[in-house]
């Protein structure tokens, strides 16, 4: 049976449930899955990847990705590993789980837990991830428009889906709200929805559409959830915008975010949660509009401090991206709305992208108890910025 010896190094960051790729000689599975087994500590999450998520592009005919959930190092240890042909996929306990019902929804369960349900069809305007689940499967996002039977729960800006994808200004179109003449992201096909041991994809491609229908871009977009224990969820969200039909100009504007989300009403701000960033600023008035590698937004949650923390990569555009993020619970990355943020109508925050171009956006999202100190996100973000290094090691 072949096998493959390679070692994970820490580097100079402590690792806790950190996810690692590496290419791994594609004759070593043969179409098969993949174990992976630590000396002294037993089998690691480990599953074979259709596709890097960073760079958006399969495998080639010799190498594969392969995804490790390495569960524990201190700064400059490493940890010795032998990946072999697994004899089962292992889509069941402690693993993750994608289902599609074909009727619009995709279901996202991490050990036999929901965590969210993908809706690319049947929205007012585009497709939406509700709910979102934390530790404890309780709800860190606000469940109306969608469920209209949750107390307590406010009714503001009815295009506030959970979490979501939008902005404000596609060549003069507003695909964020859900105002009169509103655009459209139109639902094409699944690219993939795949679960296994280590991980499990949702992709989809997506058509941006004016208020009269008209195409104005492409959207490929790849949700990466991880299998990680209970006391926190992980999942990457990464965006690529092709302009296929025409040069496109996002234009500069605050109604908008990249990744978007609206917490649950009990973490608002105003109800006693906490907003904070990669530079220590704390509360809408030191993080909005400000820039950073990422920020996090925890609060009460049926009696317990639960936070989203969204992390922001090198590799994303325009990183480190600007902050919409306030006190009433909106909270979204948006690199464009530069004159809003810096106070100043001389700035243009606009980006333009011609025709047959691509623009990448990456986010890594840490669902945690406690506070970022007590979730410890500032290592977290060195986890998805800088990762463990991996070395072949002699068979």
């Amino acid at each position: 049976m072949p096998e493959l010896n390679i070692v994970v190094h820490a580097g100079s960051h402590p690792r806790r449930n950190c996810p690692v790729m590496v290419q791994i000689p594609a004759d070593l599975v043969g179409g098969e899955d993949i174990a992976a087994l630590a000396p002294g500590a037993g089998p690691i999450p480990a599953q074979v990847c259709p596709v890097h998520p960073l760079a958006g592009q399969p495998g080639g005919r010799d190498s594969l990705f392969a995804v490790f959930i390495v569960p524990e190092l201190a700064a400059g240890e490493s940890l010795p590993l032998t990946v072999r042909p697994a004899s089962a996929r292992g889509e069941g306990e402690g693993g993750v789980t994608v289902a599609d019902d074909g009727k619009g929804s995709v279901a996202v369960h991490v050990a036999g837990e929901l965590l969210t349900i993908y809706r690319y069809l049947h929205n007012p305007a585009r497709p939406c991830f509700f709910p979102l689940l934390g530790p404890g499967g309780k709800r860190v996002t606000r469940s109306w428009p969608i469920a209209d039977d949750v107390p307590g729960e406010t009714r503001d800006h009815r295009h506030h889906r959970s979490m979501w994808v939008a902005h404000g200004n596609i060549n003069g179109s507003d695909n964020w709200s859900e105002e009169e003449g509103h655009g459209v992201q139109l639902h094409r096909r699944l690219i993939t929805a795949c679960g296994g041991a280590a991980f499990g994809m949702v992709g989809a491609l997506n058509d941006w559409n004016d208020s009269a229908g008209r195409k104005l871009l492409e959207e490929r977009r790849l949700l990466t959830v991880y299998a990680v224990p209970g006391d926190s969820r992980l999942f990457d969200l990464d965006i690529c915008f092709t302009a296929t039909e025409c040069d496109v100009r996002f234009g500069d504007t605050k109604e908008g975010g990249i990744l978007a989300l609206r917490v649950a009403p009990s973490m608002d701000g105003d109800h006693g949660g906490r907003i904070e960033n990669s530079f220590g600023g704390i509360g809408e008035a030191e993080c909005w509009g400000r820039r950073a590698q990422w920020c996090d937004y925890s609060g009460e949650v049926d009696g317990e401090r639960l936070g989203i923390a969204v992390l922001d990569h090198p590799q994303s555009f325009r990183h480190p991206t600007y902050w919409h993020v306030r006190d009433y619970g909106m909270y979204t990355a948006n690199p464009f709305g530069v004159h809003d943020f810096r106070n100043d109508p001389a700035a243009d925050g606009s980006h333009f992208l011609p025709r047959g171009a691509s623009l990448y956006f990456h986010y890594r999202v840490y669902l945690h108890r406690g506070s970022a100190a007590e979730a410890r996100v500032a290592e977290r973000y060195h986890d998805y910025a800088n990762p463990p290094q991996v070395q072949m090691a002699p068979s």
